[in-house]
C-alpha cells in the first residue's frame, strides 16, 4: 500500500467512524439551517406571495 492510499484510508475512516459528537454535529447543522431560513430567506420572499393581496367583495 503507498503512503497516499494509507492516507486516504484514514482519512475516510475517520470520516465515517460515529462518536458522541455526531447527533450534536447533526443538530447544530439543523439548527442553524432552520435559523438562516427564518431570519433571512423567509422575510425575503415573504413580499413576493400572493398571500398578502387578499380581496373581500362587500357582496
Amino acid at each position: 500500500m503507498t503512503n497516499s492510499a494509507r492516507s486516504a484510508s484514514a482519512c475516510w475512516a475517520k470520516a465515517t467512524r460515529t462518536s458522541a459528537a455526531s447527533p450534536a454535529t447533526a443538530a447544530l447543522l439543523v439548527t442553524s439551517v432552520i435559523a438562516l431560513l427564518m431570519l433571512w430567506v423567509f422575510p425575503w420572499l415573504e413580499p413576493m406571495l400572493p398571500f398578502n393581496e387578499v380581496a373581500v367583495d362587500d357582496g
